[in-house]
């Protein structure tokens, strides 16, 4: 087996079968870009966008919010006893992961696994008792350990997974989310799956007098110690007015939430295709053509640009969907048979009411690289520009609502993470432009400011906090802390309450994790400060997940390495 392949992500782990995989992943992949358009394939293969999941491309949808409750198989459980019914019902959700995994391209995600898993229990007679309490929490922590350990998906890579919680409504719920929380702070320290999401939300859990608030505090504890969970700020501008038990976030960031077709909300829904613009590329063309330096005059070629490029975006969008959705229903089997998406599936038929439920979208990486481009300056540094910066934004934002409008169709604008992109577009830039590119290994994730920003906490996400009203398809936040802040969760709150007042709305808290290989110390330390062995393990968030460092893309790696804290 090669040695040198290069991980297109953190969750990759190099094996025989993966290998293989990889060889008839990036031949389908060339073959795609033989198929589609000159002139698609050649904006892909520049750098100018890229083509998400390509190798999916007319196959199957992105990611998904599992409508667990609609079909789940209550009939397999009859006569079991309750010890059978517990380790059954989880034994069921590692299946349904597995199994799902090999029928899309992306993540996946439970909008309310708290209040589900409860229901699910309830509804099989199994009761709170002493001993049933026990085996619901050992099988929540190993369901936490097995997304963790499990890279079986496609032979090397662990499943994308994302439990939202907060909101329970009874004791038995409160118990599950309660649950969930202490067996990923019992977890041991390499724990780094699945994400967990705690939707904050006024009445429910935001305040002292709220009936969940006690979990709410339980959650913040546990982000100090592990960075998870991270939290969905159900009373932000963004999100205030939607139903909180509909909302949630999928994968890294993904949202799902306003439907052309009637079905706010998340549960049974997902992103069909994403499609990311690099912007730090069209403002090289601009300079490149321009005879002088007017900022006004830039940033109207810098739009009329993107707009060109993001027609032929929606192009491409438009035939992975058409090419998509004429698949029939027994292309997805386990998908259909549980009806997890919010419509049936029919086992012959094209699969267009189903599909049209879901998203596409539009893109963009390196918002922060353009403007300093543009002007000059950071945005986040000059009054000016973070009014030029916002108002592209939304300016972007108004053009993905006209294609809402014009096709009928679920488009929305996705601040990207850019795990792999970070780094292969700033590579192919400095190629087409050595003497323009601002040469660093990456570029920043979305909107975000540059990572070695030296804002403060507050001042970071009072100037990320007015971009996520534009990006409904989805975006977050991130503080970059100094150090565990155990003992202090008090100072999250406050992060928190800021991130709700200031617009954000997905949050989460960022610190370096070290641990021993040795003796499972954990700390910050590139050799244990308690045994001497420099055989480390160095945690990281990686555009949503955390991850080992070692298995980082280039350009994450560059990226760790700038990063300072806010």
């Amino acid at each position: 087996m090669r040695k040198n392949l290069v991980n297109e992500n953190a969750a990759q782990r190099k094996t025989y079968v993966g290998f293989i995989f990889d060889e008839g992943e990036n031949s389908r992949k060339k073959e795609i870009l033989r198929k589609i358009p000159v002139e698609w394939a050649s904006m892909h293969n520049e750098g100018r966008i890229h083509i998400h999941d390509l190798d999916a491309y007319g196959l199957t949808y992105n990611c998904l919010t599992f409508n667990i409750l609609n079909k789940f198989p209550y009939d397999q459980y009859e006569g079991l006893d309750d010890f059978q019914k517990i380790t059954g019902v989880f034994e069921f959700l590692k299946q349904l992961i597995a199994k799902v995994s090999n029928e899309q391209s992306g993540g996946m995600g439970f909008a309310n696994f708290d209040r589900d898993i409860a229901t699910i229990l309830k509804d099989l007679d199994v009761e709170l008792s002493d001993i049933n309490q026990k085996l619901v929490y050992t099988s929540i922590y190993n369901l936490i350990l097995w997304c963790t350990d499990s890279h079986e998906r496609m032979g090397q890579v662990s499943y994308y997974v994302t439990l939202n919680i907060g909101l329970a409504d009874n004791e038995y719920s409160r118990f599950v989310c309660r649950t969930v929380i202490e067996a990923f702070y019992n977890s041991p320290s390499r724990t780094v799956r699945p994400n967990i999401v705690f939707k904050v939300k006024s009445g429910i859990n935001r305040y002292a007098k709220d009936p969940n608030y006690d979990l709410f505090e339980k959650s913040l504890l546990c982000s100090a110690k592990k960075m998870i969970p991270t939290y969905l700020l159900c009373d932000c501008e963004l999100d205030k007015d939607y139903d909180p038990l509909n909302l949630s976030v999928m994968g890294c960031r993904t949202r799902v939430v306003d439907d052309v077709f009637g079905s706010t909300g998340s549960i049974g829904r997902g992103n069909i295709a994403n499609i990311s613009i690099n912007l730090p590329r069209i403002a090289m063309d601009v300079i490149n053509e321009r005879k002088t330096v007017d900022l006004e005059k830039d940033v109207i070629s810098f739009r009329i640009e993107w707009r060109k490029i993001a027609r032929i975006v929606t192009e491409i969008l438009l035939d992975r969907y058409e090419k998509t959705i004429k698949h029939p229903g027994k292309d997805y089997p386990t998908v259909s048979n549980y009806q997890l998406w919010i419509e049936d599936f029919e086992e012959d038929s094209q699969s267009y009411n189903v599909f049209r439920h879901g998203t596409l979208s539009i893109g963009f990486i390196g918002l922060s690289e353009a403007m300093e481009l543009l002007s000059g300056h950071r945005y986040y540094q000059n009054d000016a520009v973070m009014a030029v910066a916002l108002d592209f934004v939304k300016y972007m934002r108004s053009f993905v609502d006209e294609c809402k409008r014009t096709y009928n169709l679920n488009f929305s604008l996705l601040a990207t993470s850019g795990e792999q992109i970070s780094g292969r577009f700033e590579e192919l830039d400095l190629k087409a432009y050595p003497s323009l590119t601002i040469e660093k290994g990456y570029y920043t994730n979305s909107f975000h400011v540059n990572v070695d920003s030296g804002l403060t906490s507050f001042e970071k996400l009072s100037a990320e906090g007015p971009f996520h009203r534009y990006c409904n398809g989805g975006c977050i936040s991130y503080v970059e802390i100094d150090g565990s802040p155990i003992g202090n969760s008090e100072a999250l709150m406050e992060l928190i309450e800021h991130g709700i007042k200031v617009g954000v709305h997905y949050l989460g808290f960022n610190f370096k994790l070290d641990i021993c290989n040795g003796c499972g110390n954990s700390g910050i330390f590139d050799c244990c400060d308690k045994c001497g062995s420099c055989d480390i393990t160095h945690i990281r968030r990686v555009s949503g997940y955390l991850e080992d460092t070692h298995y980082f893309t280039r350009g994450k790696k560059c990226e760790v390495r700038d990063r300072k804290r806010n």
